[in-house]
């Protein structure tokens, strides 16, 4: 189901997206002028602005099967209160006249906002959960991942969007994938270069085939890849099977054939991705921090001296014109973290969004989570808890909408059962 324009700013929608111009929209939303309109239009108006947001990508005649007219809620009720007494103060006086002690009135009870229930159960399909706990950037991203196959449900792969989650389930999503949605987008400098590796990807690729069909009348087994980078196996590997399904001879490869090497290919790709199992390999600077350090200080001719040699007219001295060849141990532990997060966040050029990682923008304001997932951003999973509920004060379906609008949309729906 494809808008052409989905963010629009003459009649704007409200969408759940991250996009900048929904948060625009959302930053001019205006209570409706309801003066001189029917009840119908009313009801229609705000079934259409609270459908454009909830479920967009869900069929009508679909919605309102899932449509129930009860609407979960909950009151918080004391224990202890329970169990001490069994509400006879409550109706203590009741009829007299007597004005109850000020310290025994009852405190003001929020009142409960069950119209905002009204779309609770679009709140249970896949695609929403996965936007709700900020693995995609919008429902349709969500609805691609899944549909592409890059989530999984208990442990199975899911590739329908619309599967209802029942309390207890846990969903997860390729790691790659929510880094792609939640991170920021390359610019013009990043994608050239992610251009460029291709090129020389795939020229590196060419040039052992050429090399073999140069020499085909060899000898003996070809030779192994060295096993000194595994990663570089890998990459010859992915090769190799790129160019067994896309030379002529593959049309003599059976359909069983064909798949294997194609799920193959997207096992070595995943592979490929988790840098973290491929430590970057750098002739310049070693593994360890502290190795890295004194490389640097060395190039950079630094001379970190140890407090506990300088006395204290060098102390003074160096305090008023420090030289600019020595270290302070502040920049040696700014040196130090930084070396760190460029190891754990590298630049690679390779992937689809800026490296280093870092949000993408205007994503903040839509960073929060239900009460109803427990999430876990490190592994990229979340759990669906319980169904949301209305309590006093709070309604867990979020919505930009009130509760007059959901109220005339609730009866818009109640009106058609």
């Amino acid at each position: 189901m494809r808008i052409r324009r989905a963010h629009g700013l003459k009649r704007p929608k409200l969408r759940q997206s991250w996009n900048k111009f929904n948060l625009y929209n959302l930053s001019r939303v205006e209570a409706e002028n309801r003066r001189n309109r029917t009840f119908f239009q009313q009801k229609w108006t705000a079934k259409a602005v609270s459908r454009a947001y909830h479920g967009e990508t869900v069929k009508e005649k679909h919605w309102q099967r899932m449509f129930r007219r009860r609407l979960r809620a909950v009151v918080p009720m004391d224990p202890e209160q329970l169990a001490r007494s069994d509400g006879y103060e409550q109706a203590e006086g009741r009829g007299s006249g007597l004005e109850p002690h000020p310290s025994k009135k009852q405190k003001p009870v929020s009142k409960t906002p069950y119209m905002n229930m009204t779309y609770a159960p679009l709140e249970r399909r896949l695609d929403t959960a996965i936007f709700r706990a900020m693995f995609a950037s919008s429902t349709r991203q969500a609805r691609q991942f899944v549909v592409h196959g890059d989530v999984k449900v208990n442990g199975k792969k899911m590739i329908y969007p619309g599967y209802h989650l029942n309390p207890g389930d846990m969903f997860q999503v390729e790691p790659e994938r929510v880094l792609f949605a939640t991170g920021a987008p390359k610019d013009a400098r990043e994608r050239r270069a992610g251009r460029k590796a291709r090129k020389k990807e795939k020229a590196a690729a060419k040039s052992p085939n050429e090399s073999s069909s140069a020499s085909p009348s060899q000898d003996g087994p070809p030779e192994e890849p060295p096993l000194d980078n595994p990663k570089e196996t890998l990459q010859s590997l992915l090769s190799q099977a790129r160019t067994l399904l896309t030379s002529s001879s593959s049309s003599s490869l059976s359909g069983k054939r064909k798949q294997d090497l194609r799920s193959f290919q997207r096992l070595l790709k995943k592979t490929l991705s988790r840098t973290h199992l491929f430590p970057q390999q750098s002739t310049n600077l070693t593994d360890s921090l502290d190795a890295q350090l004194q490389e640097l200080t060395q190039r950079l001719n630094f001379n970190p001296t140890p407090p506990s040699s300088m006395t204290s007219s060098q102390e003074k001295a160096d305090s008023r014109s420090p030289s600019p060849g020595t270290m302070t141990p502040e920049n040696s532990s700014v040196l130090r973290k930084a070396l760190a997060e460029a190891r754990d966040n590298p630049v690679d050029v390779t992937k689809p969004y800026a490296t280093p990682w870092r949000p993408r923008p205007y994503m903040s304001a839509f960073a929060f989570i239900p009460r109803y997932l427990e999430v876990h951003h490190k592994i990229c999973s979340a759990v669906y808890l319980r169904h949301p509920v209305a309590r006093p004060g709070l309604g867990e379906v979020p919505t930009p909408f009130g509760s007059d609008v959901n109220a005339l949309a609730f009866n818009w729906y109640l009106r058609r059962r």
